[in-house]
């Protein structure tokens, strides 16, 4: 029993009836002028319809009459764009107006029923009433009011519920909104896997750089090396705060240009941050590296960066070479090591599949893995 009163404790049950009693405001107002034509209105329904906003203010009423939180994906609230969308308004106009005069009846004469069987039962006979014929009075008649109100408490929830499902179908996104939605979906997560990368590939460096330090200065027994290493661990810290603040702006800011991130440009910081770490670096740069167009710039420092990551990381203080050439054409980045026992095979490591992605995504192709005797990370980028 306590379930099936629970609908009467929502207010959605009560905002559905106000919803389906909207068009009826109109309709009355129309029977008091010409109470001869009282289904006049919905002749201007398909006129109305064809209004491109209509639909948005359909939908934001369903919205909020409807719907349980008020949002609702499922009903769109966005104007007509297509003829298709036009037409299904029209359609839901249409049954609105319907389902109003359902409700407007349910809501007038079963009440008016109910009190009149009550009356019947006490004698009362009635002369107004076209769906009670009774001419001779009886007890009886009051056993059937307890119907009436049951007809009544089912018409007043099953409308309003089955409204919200004509809504959906009728005020629901068209193909071109769905696709649009899809479309949006995917870059959120898109972006969400670019800031999860952003976040592997500058803080994993920081970290690295710390660990290699304070080790080899541990190792070193030395304050003159403590000092640099403790000067290597300050420089690469701010650096992994300063990129930690960037992809926190673009959680918060979700259109923030991607301007503001590290590019190729300032790759001396990294080569810097490795031979502080004890790695000897023998660079070769070769071509304008401001030309490289932006995105390009800033996905091939996230690749070095994550290279040089790896170096520290599984070798060691050891020689790495580091050769970048802008071509006409191409971006070319290769970073080589000497193998040693801990790199003895293909990287598997999320690290180096990022590098992967990045590159792949930019319509490039990186290698990755023992070569001659080193460990390289090949990788060539379009710059068209």
């Amino acid at each position: 029993m306590a379930r099936l009163l629970r609908p009467l404790t929502s207010g959605t049950t009560y905002t559905r009836f106000i919803h389906l009693w909207v068009p009826m405001l109109v309709s009355s107002v129309w029977i008091f002028i010409h109470p001869a034509t009282p289904w006049a209105p919905a002749l201007a329904l398909p006129l109305l319809g064809l209004i491109p906003a209509v639909r948005r203010n359909e939908g934001v009423q369903a919205q909020f009459m409807l719907m349980r939180d008020g949002q609702d994906p499922a009903i769109s609230v966005v104007p007509s764009a297509t003829w298709g969308d036009r037409l299904r308004t029209v359609l839901w106009l249409g049954t609105r107006m319907v389902f109003g005069w359902a409700a407007a009846g349910v809501s007038v004469w079963l009440p008016l029923v109910t009190v009149d069987l009550i009356r019947i039962s006490t004698g009362y006979v009635p002369d107004d009433n076209p769906f009670l014929p009774v001419s001779h009075p009886h007890w009886a008649y009051a056993l059937l009011a307890p119907l009436t109100l049951i007809a009544f408490y089912g018409a007043f929830i099953g409308l309003g519920r089955l409204i919200t499902v004509i809504a959906r179908r009728l005020l629901g996104p068209s193909p071109a909104e769905r696709v649009a939605a899809l479309e949006e979906r995917t870059e959120q997560l898109l972006e969400r896997t670019r800031i999860a990368r952003e976040l592997h590939d500058s803080i994993g460096h920081a970290l690295t750089v710390a660990v290699v330090q304070a080790g080899a200065a541990r190792a070193a027994g030395d304050p003159e090396f403590t000092d640099r290493a403790l000067l290597a661990i300050e420089d690469t810290g701010r650096a992994a705060l300063e990129d930690l603040e960037r992809v926190l702006g673009v959680l918060r800011e979700s259109r923030r240009p991607a301007s503001s991130r590290p590019t190729l440009v300032e790759a001396d910081r990294l080569m810097e941050s490795a031979r502080l770490s004890g790695a000897k670096i023998d660079a070769e740069l070769t071509g304008p590296l401001e030309t490289v167009p932006g995105p390009v710039s800033r996905e091939g420092y996230r690749i070095l960066q994550e290279a040089l990551t790896n170096v520290l990381r599984h070798a060691g203080a050891v020689p790495v070479r580091i050769r970048i050439a802008v071509e006409d054409r191409t971006l070319a980045l290769e970073v080589r090591n000497p193998l040693t026992a801990a790199i003895s095979g293909p990287g598997r490591g999320s690290g180096l599949r990022g590098i992967r992605e990045r590159a792949a995504l930019l319509g490039g192709r990186a290698r990755t893995g023992p070569d001659d005797g080193d460990w390289q990370v090949h990788v060539e980028l379009p710059l068209r």
